[in-house]
Parts: C-alpha cells; sequence; structure tokens
C-alpha cells in the first residue's frame, strides 16, 4: 500500500477546531467572557458531531437499501482475484497471505495479499492489532522495529529474520484472518461505502478498491481521496447529477496520471487493458465472465 498520510475525513474537525482556537480573544477561561467563549467552543463541537452523526446515519440508512454490489460474497471474491492480478501476479490471492519481499519502490517490506507495506503504517497497523488477540505470535518480537521504520524504507531491525517470521506466520490461519480484517477495515469497505454514496455501482465500487488499494487511503498528493477530488472537478459523479460512465472515465484518467506522475514509465494496464476494458464494454456491473490483461498476461474469470 502506499502511505495512509492523514484521512480527509478526520482532518476537516481538526481544522475548524484550529480556526476557531486561534480567533478567541486572550480571556482567562475563568473570566465570565472566558467562559462564555469556552462554552460556546464546547457547543460548537457538540452540535458538529450530532451533524456528522445524523449524516452517517443517513448514509448508512442510504447503503442499506441500495444492493449490496461488491459486497456480495462472490463479487468480492472477484474482487480479491482481480487485485491479486495486479498486485501478485496470480488469481489464487490465498497463496499470497505469506508473500514478503521489498520492491524497491521506498515502502520497504510489502506483504501479504494486498501488499501491506512496513513503510506505509499498514503492515504496523496489522500486526499491532493482531497482536492484541495473539500476543505470542511470531512477529509481535518485531513491533518495537516495526515502529521504528514506520513512514521509511528501513529494514533496521527487521534483518535477517522478519521476512522468514512473516512466512510462518502466513500459515496460521488467525493471522490469514487478521489480514482479511484489515484489508475490509483500510481498503475495501471505505472504498465500497463511498462508491455507493457517489452513486456507483459495481464495476464503480471496484474502481475505488483497487485506487485505494494502490495509492492508500490518504490525502497526500497521490492519496485516493485527492484523487477522487480531482476526478470530481473534471466530471460529476451519479449521485452529483452526472454519468456514471463519464465519471469513471475522468477517474481512472486521473489515476492513470497520477500514477505516470509518481514514477515515469510504470506499468499501467491494472487500468488501461483491465479496468478501462470493463468501462468501454459497458460491463458497469462487473458481470461475469471477464477477460483482462495485466502487465502483459492474460486472465480469465468464466
Amino acid at each position: 500500500m502506499r502511505r495512509v498520510g492523514i484521512l480527509l475525513f478526520a482532518a476537516v474537525p481538526v481544522a475548524i477546531t484550529a480556526t476557531v482556537y486561534f480567533l478567541v480573544p486572550e480571556e482567562s477561561a475563568e473570566s465570565p467572557a472566558g467562559s462564555t467563549v469556552a462554552t460556546a467552543q464546547q457547543e460548537s463541537r457538540q452540535e458538529a458531531k450530532r451533524r456528522a452523526e445524523e449524516e452517517r446515519t443517513a448514509d448508512d440508512e442510504l447503503i442499506a437499501r441500495l444492493p449490496a454490489g461488491l459486497a456480495a460474497p462472490a463479487k468480492k471474491e472477484l474482487a480479491q482475484r482481480l487485485v491479486s492480478t495486479a498486485e501478485s501476479s496470480t488469481l489464487d490471492w490465498r497463496r499470497t497471505y505469506g508473500d514478503i519481499e521489498d520492491l524497491d519502490d521506498g515502502q520497504g517490506y510489502t506483504a501479504g495479499t494486498i501488499g501491506f507495506c512496513t513503510g506505509t503504517h499498514d503492515l504496523l497497523a496489522l500486526v499491532e492489532n493482531y497482536t492484541e488477540d495473539h500476543p505470542d505470535n511470531g512477529l509481535a518480537r518485531y513491533l518495537p522495529a516495526l515502529r521504528a521504520v514506520d513512514g521509511t524504507d528501513s529494514h533496521e531491525g527487521l534483518d535477517p529474520g522478519f521476512p522468514a517470521a512473516w512466512k510462518a506466520e502466513a500459515e496460521v490461519a488467525a493471522f490469514r484472518e487478521a489480514q482479511d480484517t484489515e484489508r475490509d477495515r483500510a481498503y475495501f469497505d471505505p472504498a465500497v461505502r463511498l462508491a455507493k454514496l457517489d452513486g456507483l455501482g459495481t464495476l464503480g465500487q471496484f474502481v475505488y478498491y483497487d485506487a485505494m488499494v494502490f495509492h492508500g487511503p490518504g490525502i497526500d498528493e497521490d492519496g485516493f481521496y485527492v484523487l477522487r477530488e480531482r476526478a470530481l472537478r473534471e466530471a460529476d459523479s451519479p449521485s452529483r447529477g452526472g454519468s456514471e460512465k463519464a465519471y469513471l472515465d475522468a477517474f481512472l484518467d486521473v489515476r492513470r496520471a497520477a500514477m505516470r506522475d509518481k514514477r515515469p514509465g510504470t506499468d499501467t494496464s491494472r487500468i488501461d487493458t483491465a479496468q478501462r476494458r470493463f468501462l468501454e464494454d459497458g460491463n458497469l456491473r462487473l458481470r461475469t465472465p471477464l477477460e483482462w490483461r495485466v502487465y502483459g498476461e492474460t486472465y480469465r474469470v468464466p
């Protein structure tokens, strides 16, 4: 995964709070004026929280009325197979739990089914959460090193034993389940949820999921949420009255450009001869059979 960065929806309330703070007159909190300001701030925060909870409840109710889409078991399985062809060059995504290597991309070790990275926090989060439930696991002793290298491409404290420990732990059913849980929590569920709120069908939900896996759920320059905002400046999403195909075209254009800007010459076939092909075929529901090419290899799902 790419760097997680600061999540967009977590950053906004912080910015609002900071603005209010710096505009407050220099009054003692114990003075009448200071007490009034403090009370107003507290009420404002409570009101913002209340509105956010109401909006989330309304969103939950809307999503509950929508078709399952990519979250349906068969489509979710298909999504993992599609991502695996781009991340691991195989349809058999379940055999990739133990994969681990340094891809020399500045993210440290890349490991597991969707490429958790030692340099982008998601691998650390996975091992921390797993260790809470299984404290005696074979990766727990590497937690201090994982915290130290988070945000870097360093292997300090991880070599030579960490890759072997990862492979060994991947033989444990509980760790494979932990990988699936973290994948869903950090990538699959947020991507599908937002795609549905944007009015996208099953293909669009997969387009969001694959982008979030590759670019990370952050607001750095090529993070998922920034790419989405760029696409929305180019075309309206269906929930804003736009054409689904036109919006997905714009999103894929923006994403492809971001991949090329970051690493000129990078292979963008996961877009060009896979997702774009489905879109041009009008397969907005991601129906099977499917055929696509990634990195020159042809894959088929009957």
